[in-house]
């Protein structure tokens, strides 16, 4: 059992609570008073507590910890030398840990934006490519709508050259047929 006094503590409040302690058979208690930088310690010999001469370097059996008193506050160690932090510095622990966790928070929205804005770019540049092809398709329809046309317009020429010849052809018999049924042509 470990307590720390506070200035609201009332000797005979403590004094049952020893009492108490001693009774139940708790193994080890201890009680600093942070005011006065003063750690007393108790520990269960013989069927009672017993007080503990020396507190300062003391090592708790029962909790594997070692009491250190030589600086302007109490320090405890664990049994591997690892010091115990005070509460002010978990607080400022727990406030680096929440600047980090922020940090961190903030680093994975941004990464989620620029994922986005990547995924937009992507999308827009699919876009724009797939604009690309229809153009190229549309002007790739339109030449060949424009060979097909020449292609018409040149079959539609050999068409009239060919009437035109046929005509001429037929122009030229008949005016040899004439000739030979002794008909001037051109007095017609």
């Amino acid at each position: 059992m470990f307590e720390i006094l506070s200035p609201g503590n009332r000797p005979g409040e403590m004094t049952k609570k020893f009492e108490l302690y001693d009774r139940y058979g708790v193994e080890e208690y201890y009680l600093y008073d942070p005011d006065k930088v003063k750690l007393t310690g108790w520990r269960r010999r013989e069927g009672k507590l017993q007080s503990i001469d020396q507190m300062d370097g003391w090592v708790s059996p029962r909790l594997k910890v070692r009491f250190d008193l030589t600086g302007p506050e109490l320090q405890i160690f664990t049994e591997s030398g690892v010091r115990f932090l005070t509460y002010s510095e978990m607080a400022q622990r727990a406030e680096r840990e929440e600047q980090r966790a922020e940090l961190e928070r903030q680093l994975k929205e941004q990464e989620r934006q620029r994922a986005e804005q990547e995924r937009q770019r992507a999308e827009l540049e699919q876009q724009r490519a797939e604009r690309e092809r229809q153009l190229k398709e549309q002007e790739q329809q339109r030449a060949e709508r424009e060979r097909q046309l020449k292609e018409q317009e040149q079959q539609r020429a050999e068409q009239e050259r060919q009437l035109k010849e046929q005509a001429e052809a037929k122009i030229k018999m008949l005016y040899l047929r004439l000739q030979e049924l002794g008909i001037d042509p051109e007095q017609l």
